[in-house]
């Protein structure tokens, strides 16, 4: 199948090699780009909170020893990959990694590392909650101003199969470029706040993840 990929990069890219390592022919086309913020942070905070991967860049080294709350398994991943090892992931939603801190409470101040206008709400719950939480935004997503030319030749000749979509940020930013036929495509959704906007564009079927993490997004390629 051809399969567009609509996430940022790194992202984009992992998401291929997954792809190509099932037989599909993934095509690249994010729809927003990550621009690093350098805010100041904390020194020592008692753990780290972060609800994207595009986070993770911004931790310094010196935080590798600090106790990371992540939103799913691949920002785990990531995080490994960076050098943490105490990592605590829930299952891919603001919810659940509310429910994952409120759950394993520690003492003193937690930083929130999030993209800008993002983690406003977790933060707000979680000092409802009583915790003490120091919120930075140490990157922006901004929409693209237009597709990869292969991801535009590909739709246009409506050779696109299935098209995967991560959060409704994304989905607006797609939807904005005005891409091309969409009629005969099926869009696989993370979430149901991620499929609600999709609704704005004719799609052959609109399926939705059972949770919201890459694995269950792509087993519904199957």
């Amino acid at each position: 199948m051809n399969i567009l990929i609509t996430r940022p990069e790194p992202g984009a890219s992992a998401t291929a090699a997954r792809l190509q390592d099932l037989g599909h022919h993934p095509v690249l086309a994010p729809c927003l780009t990550i621009t690093p913020r350098s805010p100041h942070l904390p020194v020592a905070p008692a753990a780290i909170i972060i609800t994207s991967s595009q986070a993770v860049p911004a931790l310094p080294v010196d935080y590798q020893a600090i106790p990371v709350f992540c939103v799913g398994d691949a920002t785990a991943a990531r995080l490994r990959d960076a050098g943490f090892h105490d990592i605590l992931s829930a299952n891919g939603d603001a919810d659940d990694l509310y429910r994952l801190i409120v759950a394993n409470r520690r003492a003193g101040s937690y930083l929130l590392a999030a993209g800008e206008r993002h983690g406003l709400a977790l933060a707000a719950q979680l000092r409802e909650a009583g915790f003490n939480v120091l919120r930075r935004a140490v990157y922006a997503a901004s929409p693209v101003k237009a597709l990869t030319r292969e991801a535009r030749s590909a739709l246009t000749e409506g050779e696109i199969d299935v098209a995967l979509f991560y959060s409704a940020e994304t989905v607006r930013a797609f939807t904005r470029l005005r891409p091309g036929r969409t009629e005969g495509i099926v869009a696989l959704a993370l979430s149901e706040a991620v499929a609600a906007p999709l609704r704005d564009l004719p799609w052959s079927a609109i399926h939705v993840a059972v949770a919201p993490t890459e694995a269950d997004l792509l087993a519904l390629l199957k």
